[in-house]
């Protein structure tokens, strides 16, 4: 079972319940040691003084503040200590917003929060009932490991979940960092609207996250597997061209038939008794993973969700064979 990285209470107004803070998520990317070229040396990062060129120790570093060129003012983790937040064990709760109404930007990591101690399940679950009824997220800072964060705290099935915020003066305007932003909204009733929003429509399904997973992570893996073999690599093709303003209109609309004629339900499962044409192995082979999926989608081809893209190719092969 694993511990909580935080401990401490959540208070509700004068409710307070002793929770402990559990990491959510966790990093499957597949990660390299660096070496020297031609050996398998490795190379190891150190703390070097600039000036002296010479290693220091870990216990022989301090913090400093740059405040002009060369001159720091040199700051003690005591004396971060002493002013960081006295209620520095304390989720309060300051209000209640729509969750909605919170930017995906804001959203920094996610934290499942837990009872301490099962005398405290029934507060816990009244809590977690009464946000997931009022479909409300709770706002609150929270001091945890010498840095205060904005959080806000919600209910999942079974579990509350607390989200770590990023500040509002962390999150950057996009006009100031994305050049051609158009200056004017799309008309509302424009055709090209309509028909954007039916291709919409068309490719509606519901949120499953066990039909997606990392293919690149497999492709990293099936790279370093044939270079040990000796094998040749085969890259992936390119993507497609940009398409043409001129043509916009013709793409969304045969974009629209070509959903509707995938046979999806309104869940976006395939439709019963329905199985989309598939080509022999070598006419699938210059598809996407993407465009897979949706074939072996459409084609009802089961364990999909789980397969690599060679995987899919076989299947559908077979399926056509």
């Amino acid at each position: 079972m694993a511990r909580p990285i935080w401990t401490g209470v959540l208070t509700f107004g004068l409710v307070t319940l002793p929770v402990g803070l559990y990491t959510a998520t966790e990093d499957h990317t597949v990660h390299f040691h660096q070496l020297q070229r031609g050996t398998a040396d490795r190379i190891r990062n150190k703390r070097v003084n600039e000036r002296t060129g010479k290693e220091v120790d870990t216990d022989k570093i301090v913090k400093g503040y740059e405040i002009d060129e060369g001159e720091y003012v040199v700051v003690e983790p005591e004396e971060l200590e002493e002013i960081a937040p006295r209620r520095s064990k304390v989720i309060d709760l300051a209000g209640f917003v729509d969750l909605r109404q919170v930017e995906p930007v804001y959203f920094a990591r996610t934290y499942y929060v837990g009872p301490r101690g099962k005398e405290y399940v029934k507060v816990y679950e009244l809590r977690r009932a009464a946000l997931d009824r009022a479909d409300k997220a709770g706002i609150a800072t929270l001091t945890m490991r010498g840095k205060e964060y904005l959080t806000a705290l919600r209910a999942q099935p079974g579990v509350l979940v607390l989200h770590t915020l990023h500040w509002a003066d962390e999150v950057r305007d996009p006009a100031d960092v994305v050049p051609e932003l158009p200056q004017r909204r799309t008309k509302s009733d424009s055709k090209e609207l309509r028909t954007a929003q039916q291709l919409i429509d068309a490719l509606t399904i519901d949120w499953d996250p066990t039909d997606y997973h990392d293919t690149y992570e497999e492709r990293v893996k099936k790279l370093v597997a044939a270079k040990r073999k000796g094998e040749e690599v085969v890259g992936e093709p390119e993507p497609p061209e940009a398409t043409n303003v001129i043509d916009l209109m013709e793409v969304l609309s045969r974009s629209v038939e070509q959903g509707r004629s995938r046979g999806r339900t309104g869940g976006g499962k395939p439709a019963t008794g329905k199985k989309q044409a598939v080509g022999k192995k070598e006419d699938l082979g210059a598809l996407s993973k993407a465009e897979l999926y949706e074939r072996a989608s459409a084609a009802g081809v089961p364990g999909r969700s789980k397969m690599t893209r060679d995987q899919l190719v076989e299947a559908l092969a077979a399926q056509a064979a």
